[in-house]
């Protein structure tokens, strides 16, 4: 089963904690210095904030899944939709080492679908400094370059 995911970038984590702990009833799943992450059940959503983008706001969304199948699939529906799409497989970001495929939408919002493989005790493994987006907290790589005419379907405005 998928389980819908967005991070947001906040400037003060413990006021941020403090409001989505009301908001959601429950305290956060997982707490550290940086970041804080809530597994809600209803509604099935994996919701994050740190204080690792470059300013507050939405840093991404995605789509968590519970196999290698489901990821594959998503991964699928990107290439039959031919988007442009960045691996990373077997990378550490968030607390947890994940496989992941990141696409960016016509906005530049960043989407990652990815299968989480385990928990790790650091953020990342240092892919941020190696070229990946600086303004994402969460390890995202570059925007592709991909013009809004050449995703197909598109409409131009």
């Amino acid at each position: 089963m998928k389980r819908f995911h967005v991070h947001i970038a906040v400037d003060d984590l413990s006021a941020n904690i403090r409001f989505y702990s009301a908001m959601f009833g429950v305290p956060p799943t997982v707490e550290k210095s940086d970041y804080a992450k809530w597994m809600i059940e209803d509604p099935r959503i994996n919701f994050a904030i740190s204080t690792r983008g470059q300013g507050a706001g939405l840093d991404h969304l995605g789509v968590q899944v519970e196999s290698d199948e489901e990821l594959a699939a998503l991964r699928g529906q990107l290439d039959r939709a031919e988007l442009a799409v960045v691996d990373q497989p077997g990378t550490t970001c968030c607390y947890a080492r994940s496989d992941k495929h990141w696409a960016i939408d016509p906005q530049g919002i960043a989407w990652e679908t990815f299968l989480t493989l385990e928990s790790v005790p650091m953020f990342g493994d240092g892919r941020r400094e190696q070229g990946a987006d600086k303004a994402s907290a969460c390890c995202a790589p570059p925007a592709p370059t991909v013009s809004i005419g050449s995703i197909k379907g598109a409409r131009r405005p």
